[in-house]
């Protein structure tokens, strides 16, 4: 199982219309092939400059390569990602062999 975790900051002004629409965009990403318990969130520590973040689980690296190659998620970060982000990081997680502390 693969976690795939994105936190990012938006250059759109907080609450705004731009803001809001960027976000339901993002969503729709929950529905491309693979993507399992998809979540969207507000970030809420003083500790990290980022506002949101995505988080999608994956069972495999294929699906994972599936997800990152499709149509959709490529053009989602060519038109909308790079144009709108202002900073993000990005990490992926597996499961600790033998499922410690998974």
């Amino acid at each position: 199982m693969i976690e795939h975790t994105v936190t990012f900051r938006l250059k759109h002004e907080p609450g705004s219309a731009e803001e809001q629409d960027f976000l339901m965009a993002a969503a729709t990403l929950a529905y491309l092939p693979g993507v399992l318990d998809f979540g969207i969130r507000r970030q809420t520590s003083a500790k990290n400059p980022h506002t949101f973040g995505i988080t999608m689980r994956f069972e495999t690296q294929a699906a994972y390569d599936i997800y990152t190659n499709h149509p959709d998620h490529v053009a989602f970060v060519q038109e909308r990602w790079l144009a709108e982000v202002a900073d993000f990081m990005e990490a992926d997680f597996e499961a600790l062999p033998g499922g410690l502390l998974s």
